[in-house]
């Protein structure tokens, strides 16, 4: 049974041709991946199919009586309410219900018989969808889920105003899961997940009986949960059967058909058109000669995709600082009130480390701190008189910039070329340089931002969470620069695939008291 049936869909934005003719079919019980490089248009896709975006042609339509759920990369939640408030809500219409059944019962008290008898109908008929939805027993669905993705740690009567980017994240997501869709769509859920609550994600998920569309950079979790992958590139849409190590496979096989095929095609262009060259003039020939020209007039000429830019990351290094690059004594994380207990930390030069932890315990407050944007709760923090940081921010504010001014107005004195090419060895297209950051994927805006920070010279790079929202090719180059960066290094990422290789030491800031690195 198709739930979604998307047709030739077109869409562009500012010149900028995202879809082409793109086609898409959602089957009960599919578990959908859909996978591109950043700014493929997978975000844009979401959103049309969603109604947030029209598109410039085609059509989508949905079954009827469907119930769809979208976690995007930009939601928000509403301000003043708990974190149970927020979970209770994904059960608002069953609490309407169960109001409408109440009021039912008041009203019984003045009925006549053939209105009572209507009204245990209608009675009879909401008490059986309360129970087939289990909502008297919502109070163990809500713990359970929100012991899976951590919030019962958080404490379910926290205002969700006092809590991390990653925390709402989370409470966003739990919300969602609840109140169950036919549809699931989610849009890069496990960008602010620990490690264990992505385990319990990916449970789920493999479990979950309804549908869902999947946008994941995380090839590994992708991989476990997905039968069907969407691939977009060049603004074409493509259905692959199977997981994600399936759809490498057929990809990698098509691509050399279709090269093979194109090699042999252009080999026979070649042939008819040298024959056409030296036949035409004859007039014993020129009809064979008119001959081929029609075949090829008449042929169908395969055309290769153009090769996508490959980002090229690297990072400028400053003079040496001293040995000790970074102590903390009896530091104390925390803003209104503590984070954690005192912690004892020394970081010596060119030691690499990855900082790891549930959301919320202060991974971010940490690297804050220790450069100094936000004070110590308690104790304090010695950084060498030479130490030059880069900063990586986890999530920055967009704006009206386009990416070329963004570069320039943090350096002026390169020439308009400069700024292009360093843009470009980012990965980042003519198209992407002149739009503004508020219109780039997360991906390309994260390119932009690890631009600004490899024109800098420094000796202690930071990065918080860098792997959100970049692609796999991506990933793979920013790895390799943080491998070869001659220099210091603190990150907090949610992927070991990432850092594992490439740090000297790996801190749990749960078990952390006295380190010495």
């Amino acid at each position: 049974m198709s739930i979604l049936n998307v047709e030739n869909v077109t869409h562009g934005f500012g010149g900028r041709e995202i879809l082409d003719h793109a086609s898409f079919r959602l089957l009960k019980g599919e578990h959908i991946g859909l996978v591109g490089a950043n700014g493929e248009g997978k975000s844009t896709f979401l959103n049309i199919i969603t109604g947030k975006l029209v598109p410039d042609s085609g059509t989508v339509e949905w079954c009827k009586h469907i119930t769809t759920g979208y976690l995007d990369q930009y939601s928000t939640l509403e301000k003043g309410k708990t974190i149970y408030d927020v979970l209770r809500d994904a059960f608002v219409y069953l609490t309407d219900l169960e109001n409408e059944m109440l009021s039912i019962y008041e009203k019984m008290a003045d009925a006549t018989d053939e209105e009572m008898a209507e009204m245990m109908d209608d009675v009879g008929e909401i008490q059986g969808i309360l129970d087939t939805a289990g909502y008297y027993v919502l109070d163990s669905k809500i713990k359970e889920c929100a012991n899976g993705l951590g919030l019962n740690e958080i404490g379910l009567d926290r205002d969700v105003t006092e809590l991390s980017g990653g925390q709402r994240a989370k409470v966003l997501l739990a919300k969602l899961l609840l109140e169950n869709p036919m549809i699931l769509i989610l849009d890069e859920p496990t960008n602010f997940l620990d490690e264990n609550h992505i385990i319990w994600l990916k449970n789920y998920l493999k479990n979950y009986e309804n549908a869902f569309i999947l946008v994941s950079h995380d090839i590994s979790f992708l991989n476990d949960v997905v039968n069907v992958i969407y691939h977009i590139e060049n603004c074409i849409l493509t259905r692959y059967t199977g997981d994600y190590y399936d759809f490498e496979r057929m990809y990698e096989l098509k691509k050399r058909q279709i090269e093979q095929a194109y090699q042999k095609q252009q080999k026979e262009i070649a042939d008819l058109e040298d024959f056409v060259a030296r036949n035409k003039a004859r007039a014993a020939t020129a009809t064979l000669a008119r001959s081929r020209q029609r075949q090829l007039d008449k042929m169908e000429i395969i055309t290769l995709a153009p090769d996508k830019m490959k980002p090229s990351f690297s990072f400028k290094t400053a003079r040496t600082p001293g040995r000790v690059v970074i102590e903390a004594k009896d530091l104390v994380l925390g803003y209104t009130e503590p984070l954690t207990s005192p912690i004892n930390l020394v970081i010596e030069r060119n030691k690499k480390i990855a900082i790891k932890g549930t959301n919320g315990i202060g991974k971010s407050t940490l690297l804050k701190t220790l450069l100094g944007i936000i004070p110590p709760y308690e104790g304090n923090v010695t950084r060498d008189q030479f130490v030059q940081e880069g900063y990586f921010e986890q999530e920055e504010s967009t704006s009206d910039k386009t990416a070329l001014q963004e570069i320039w107005d943090a350096y002026p004195s390169m020439l308009n070329a400069e700024v292009r090419g360093a843009l470009a060895r980012c990965g980042l297209t003519t198209q992407h340089i002149t739009s503004q950051m508020k219109v780039l994927s997360g991906g390309e805006n994260a390119k932009v931002r690890l631009c600004r920070l490899m024109l800098k010279e420094v000796n202690l790079l930071v990065l918080d969470e860098p792997t959100n929202h970049l692609d796999v090719m991506a990933k793979e180059e920013l790895k390799k620069a943080v491998s070869e960066f001659r220099g210091t290094v603190i990150l907090v990422s949610h992927e070991p695939e990432f850092y594992e290789g490439v740090v000297d030491e790996v801190i749990n800031l749960e078990h952390v008291s006295n380190k010495c690195i």
